[in-house]
């Protein structure tokens, strides 16, 4: 047997079950590393637009200000657009004449509604992390037992059998554990941490519906634009 372990050569001289389970680890490997580096920047850019529009919203401007100005937007904050969606549906009931107690309820709605869609974007593809992280070890461990095993048939067409001819064979089938858990890791750490960012920003939103469903409620009776 080759004695180079460089890793390289371990990953060529693998069987071909064994290559084919470390080239499914390797691209599973980049495109976590993909969802790694988008949801990063996405949720960084969400906490700075929630930011953005809570500071403005508590600057003072009146609420029909503010909802002409998000429907002028091109590109909206999540807080901002669950604004809209209350102020629309609370002005279409006004409107229609209902009672307080109406339109706040359905202002209410529409914007858990809309909180569960923006909630729902902001946590894709938090699942392929966890599924990476979870299944990854267990497929390289397949990889690495049957290595072994391929490893151990060879080894029986042999007359004598010593450290030097198994350890080869061995460790070409450990690379592929080592695949797996370098592409486990960072998924798992991954996942546990934007877990954490979007609890923060829920709790960020939900907050924001229970003091916009209070504003609503102190000027119920009174005109749109005005805010208490």
């Amino acid at each position: 047997m080759n004695n180079d372990f460089s890793f390289v050569n371990l990953v060529l001289q693998a069987s071909l079950v064994v290559q084919i389970v470390m080239a499914g680890l390797a691209v599973v490997s980049l495109a976590s590393w993909t969802v790694i580096f988008g949801k990063l920047f996405g949720l960084r850019s969400v906490r700075r637009r929630n930011d953005d529009f809570e500071h403005e919203f508590w600057s003072g401007r009146s609420l029909t200000e503010m909802n002409q100005a998000a429907g002028a937007k091109a590109e909206t904050a999540p807080m901002e657009r669950i604004f809209a969606s209350g102020m629309r549906e609370f002005l279409k009931l006004r409107e229609k004449r209902l009672d307080a107690a109406a339109q706040l309820d359905g202002a209410r709605r529409a914007m858990r509604a809309s909180f569960h869609r923006e909630l729902d974007v902001i946590e894709s593809n938090l699942s392929f992390l966890a599924s990476v992280g979870s299944v990854s070890p267990y497929v390289g461990l397949f990889g690495t037992v049957w290595g072994i095993m391929h490893a151990f048939v060879g080894l029986s067409n042999l007359q004598q059998v010593t450290l030097a001819t198994v350890a080869p064979g061995i460790a070409e089938a450990l690379v592929a554990t080592a695949i797996g858990l370098f592409a486990a890791i960072p998924a798992v750490i991954a996942f546990n941490r934007f877990a954490r960012d979007i609890d923060r920003i829920a709790i960020q939103l939900e907050t924001f519906i229970e003091e916009f469903s209070n504003i609503l409620q102190r000027n119920v009776a009174a005109p749109a634009g005005v805010k208490s």
